[in-house]
């Protein structure tokens, strides 16, 4: 069965739906979501991507990412996937969203509009191996130094947002939000 994705204008109106390989293969701007998830020593959850993903295998990643489905909000999509890729089930709440370009491995073209969604936890996760290959919570500072030395070892949508959700997961730690 193959997978659709929302295309979507600069302003996030729907526009229509295609196959996930086509849209990347294409770069159209498309619908996507990305999970951050912060412990309560304020480290960040990452992920290193399966090795059999079809792009980006084994590079680290924020908690989770997905396109949502048609008809799906993307708060639902984000619960979702946390779910599938890291086991997870916590309170989340949206933080951003924002459009990037990135060209990727395979010839493929990563065009998104991200939302981008923040929660708390201190569990551990229970991940799904098709999915995640590694996991664990890092401080900024040294999740900074590590993408110095390696920025190869990290996804392009990863690289591009980090900084701001580490600023907006700090808005929302005033809001006393929950950690699990």
């Amino acid at each position: 069965m193959s997978e659709k994705v929302v295309l979507v204008d600069k302003f996030d109106n729907e526009i229509g739906i295609m196959e996930k390989m086509e849209v990347h293969q294409k770069g159209l701007l498309h619908r996507a979501i990305s999970v951050f998830i912060f412990n309560s020593y304020g480290q960040m959850l990452i992920q290193r991507r399966a090795l059999e993903k079809y792009h980006s295998p084994g590079k680290w990643s924020n908690a989770a990412c997905t396109h949502p489905r048609l008809n799906e909000a993307p708060i639902e999509a984000a619960k979702r996937r946390l779910k599938e890729e890291m086991g997870m089930t916590t309170k989340i709440n949206f933080g951003f969203k924002f459009i990037y370009k990135a060209d990727l491995d395979q010839k493929l073209i990563e065009h998104e509009l991200d939302h981008v969604f923040m929660g708390f936890s201190n569990d551990i996760p229970e991940y799904n191996a098709k999915e995640v290959c590694d996991f664990k919570y890092v401080s900024k500072g040294d999740l900074e130094n590590d993408l110095e030395k390696n920025p190869n070892s990290y996804s392009a949508w990863f690289k591009l947002c980090y900084k701001k959700a580490f600023k907006s997961v700090n808005k929302l730690e005033n809001q006393k939000l929950d950690v699990h």
